[in-house]
């Protein structure tokens, strides 16, 4: 396939700060990249960069040329700060940015896509949250874009809304569309995404398939038990697998389902009383938490606490 987006070696400092540390990567046609991390790793510099908005070292190209050398009608961009006019409807705003553009899709068939069609005539100002995101998606969507940049598109939108994004973007990169989306939702980033880039303090930690990333960084599957405990509750447990105190939750490590009456039999044994038991497998916050030290979707989570937890086995 052909890359649409290619990065290499792309470095930004702000003053003494430094937003980007040689980050490289690309993206095929019809590809969907997420990139991943918490406020402050780097993606909305990263997304600026790329789409040349803001200044980098390193080289940076889209479809083979610099991003400020590309015809701008072939990039969709919706930046994670946009605030359009509130006294505009939806449509109206959608209708601005279509007259920017020499030939664009129907406004109306861009808002029925992004979900809007019975609020367009909403002004933005009393559309809710989600709405209001998604008429700024259907911004980026109006030039009919061969590159599709999205950072963090869907802040703010409902669960039943976020799976209706997922969709019409999984059908724009069926036809083709190449979809750069940033997030810090890691079941967005391993639902959509074909490729994971997963950023932290400026620094690309790792880059490939939600599948293959799991596979070699998400360790063990996990019985999360929550209650009142203690530092000293996991030394009371005997049991084989390790058993950890996070974030004042209880996790045993390589639990599968069959065995974790074996693990009530020793919570009980030890007078350990609990308030739930959730099992699950390794997930992209789990690849994180390995690779980073640091969580995404919980709200951070550093692996420093295992070491402190009094009970590691």
């Amino acid at each position: 396939m052909d890359e649409v987006l290619v990065a290499e070696d792309v470095r930004r400092r702000y003053g003494d700060t430094v937003a980007l540390d040689g980050v490289s990567l690309s993206a095929a046609a019809g590809e969907v990249l997420a990139l991943v991390g918490p406020n402050g790793a780097g993606k909305t510099t990263l997304v600026r960069a790329l789409t040349g908005t803001t200044d980098a070292e390193g080289r940076v190209e889209l479809f083979g040329e610099s991003p400020r050398d590309v015809d701008r009608s072939r990039i969709g961009l919706l930046p994670q700060s946009f605030d359009p006019h509130e006294r505009l409807s939806a449509r109206e705003l959608v209708a601005y940015y279509a007259g920017l553009y020499d030939e664009t899709r129907d406004v109306d068939a861009v808002l029925s896509d992004v979900g809007l069609t019975d609020s367009a005539q909403t002004y933005y100002e009393n559309l809710s949250g989600g709405q209001q995101r998604r008429t700024c998606v259907a911004t980026a969507l109006i030039n009919d874009p061969d590159l599709l940049v999205l950072d963090e598109p869907t802040t703010g939108i409902d669960p039943a809304g976020r799976q209706a994004l997922w969709d019409l973007l999984s059908g724009l990169s069926d036809r083709g569309v190449t979809i750069v989306v940033t997030t810090h939702y890691m079941e967005e980033a391993q639902q959509l995404a074909d490729r994971v880039g997963l950023l932290a303090d400026g620094r690309l930690a790792a880059l490939d398939s939600p599948t293959r990333l799991v596979a070699e960084h998400g360790g063990d599957s996990q019985l999360i038990v929550d209650g009142d405990f203690d530092e000293t509750t996991p030394d009371r447990i005997d049991y084989p697998a390790r058993t950890v105190l996070r974030n004042g939750r209880l996790v045993v490590y390589g639990v599968r389902p069959e065995s974790i009456g074996q693990v009530v039999a020793e919570l009980d044994a030890a007078g350990v009383g609990y308030d739930s038991l959730t099992w699950k497998e390794p997930d992209l916050e789990d690849v994180y938490l390995e690779l980073t030290g640091t969580g995404v979707g919980r709200g951070g989570d550093p692996r420093s606490e295992e070491a402190t937890a009094g009970g590691v086995r």
